[in-house]
């Protein structure tokens, strides 16, 4: 609970809001340890704690700096101009639509390089590309799903799909992790151990045509990640990563497997397979933690605090700041204490004015104010005991 003081009367030379500038910590006891024993250190895990407590302070300082230019700018964050937005979705759809089109180029080329070769790694590398169109698929319909509102079936948006979409692609490409190990398993017990990259032409064809997947998947990989704010993209960013790094390995294990121990073959594949479940697992958990409603960290839950607190001198006490994911972005309860005598429209104006500025944080969806004139905190919400 936080209070201001019951008398409004605040002389006009003091200022009412909380100043950010005030709360920088002492520059001389700040250390400034920048050689390499403080790397060394911190490469080993032994972090110098105050150093560490002061780069939190100077970056929460940063959040409420962001709140003093919200209140500079009449309560709402400078956005770029509406051609920048425009030219950010279509270059988001652009970089979907291009990812799509090219898995479907590369997964024929890929094909011919697996039928040719018949290398365990370059035949994971071509089902990883099968698997691509179909999680491409998945998210294409989670982002174009997104664009077809209906406020009476969908009140809040339909931006829960595209976690879920996230969720769908990651199962599937854990699922081909275990496939191929499983594939990889039985070649290493098996007496047959026929990889052959061929010759001359055969085997220029075949490094060629894995090498310009790679490269192409690596470019598709910078242009999509030039739109960090749109997680589907980001997901198509991570799964081009992904192949540059199964194309190069499951290369590099076809040419050893041939040239020294064919095992190295199979080997590899395994090691591609343990390499998509663990960064397809990470993916799924965290999707899955975004719709959990998992508590904002203290930093952010600071940050709104400071926010409330300087949003109108009428604010008397401040009950509850509650923030939580439900998606992508978070989704913000207040309550805020204000005179009992005061007008209806005018409590009306503060909570929705209110409402709006923390609907302008790019990291809230949703606000939710609620004016109350006591500050007894008692359950409000009937049967939701732990609310």
């Amino acid at each position: 609970m936080y209070y201001r003081s019951p008398s409004l009367n605040v002389p006009s030379n003091i200022s009412w809001r909380l100043k950010a500038t005030e709360f920088r910590p002492n520059p001389p006891i700040r250390k400034e340890n920048k050689g390499f024993m403080a790397r060394l250190k911190k490469l080993l895990g032994f972090d110098d704690l105050i150093e560490d407590y002061y780069d939190k302070q100077d970056e929460l300082l940063q959040l409420y700096y962001e709140v003093d230019d919200i209140n500079a700018n009449g309560g709402y964050i400078p956005t770029s101009s509406q051609e920048q937005r425009l030219a950010t979705k279509r270059g988001e759809t652009c970089a979907i639509n291009l990812s799509n089109y090219a898995n479907l180029v590369l997964l024929i080329s890929k094909m011919y390089a697996s039928i040719t070769s018949m290398s365990l790694a370059i035949i994971a590398s071509t089902m990883d590309s099968l698997l691509d169109l179909l999680s491409g698929a998945i998210l294409w319909w989670a982002a174009y799903s997104m664009k077809n509102l209906n406020k009476y079936l969908y009140p809040i948006g339909k931006k829960r799909r595209q976690p879920l979409g996230i969720m769908i692609f990651a199962c599937v490409m854990a699922m081909l992790g275990l496939e191929i190990i499983v594939e990889s398993c039985r070649k290493l017990n098996s007496k047959d151990h026929s990889s052959d990259l061929g010759t001359g032409t055969k085997r220029a064809w075949v490094i060629g045509i894995m090498v310009g997947v790679t490269v192409v998947k690596f470019l598709l990989m910078v242009f999509c990640r030039q739109y960090p704010d749109n997680e589907i993209v980001k997901a198509y960013a991570q799964d081009h990563f992904f192949d540059v790094v199964t194309n190069s390995i499951g290369l590099a294990a076809a040419l050893l497997g041939q040239a020294y121990i064919w095992w190295i073959d199979p080997f590899g594949a395994i090691l591609l397979a343990l390499y998509t479940i663990k960064t397809w697992t990470k993916t799924l958990l965290e999707s899955a933690q975004s719709l959990s409603s998992t508590s904002a960290p203290p930093e952010f839950l600071a940050k709104l605090t400071y926010l409330v607190w300087n949003h109108d001198r009428a604010i008397m006490k401040i009950d509850t700041i509650r923030a939580y994911t439900l998606g992508e972005q978070y989704f913000a309860e207040i309550d805020i204490i204000l005179p009992k005598d005061m007008l209806l429209w005018k409590a009306h104006d503060i909570g929705e004015s209110l409402q709006n500025k923390l609907e302008t944080l790019p990291e809230i969806e949703r606000a939710f104010v609620h004016l109350d004139y006591d500050d007894q905190h008692v359950l409000e919400h009937l049967g939701h005991e732990d609310y």
